[in-house]
């Protein structure tokens, strides 16, 4: 049952994503432009984390 919800899940999702970017294709690129720039400020605190780690984590 647990494969067949991620399934109905994924379509759902697929179809969404579709439907926004035919109906308003502008609205769908400022959501992958929110999307990377989420991506980016994790990885951009990812590296500070890494940062302050290998500077043997100061108080």
């Amino acid at each position: 049952m647990a494969v067949n919800s991620k399934k109905i899940a994924v379509y759902v999702v697929v179809v969404f994503a579709l439907y926004v970017i035919i109906t308003d294709p502008a609205k769908a690129a400022d959501y992958v432009q929110i999307g990377f720039e989420g991506i980016s400020n994790a990885a951009q605190a990812v590296g500070d984390f890494m940062t302050w780690i290998a500077d043997g984590a100061p108080d």
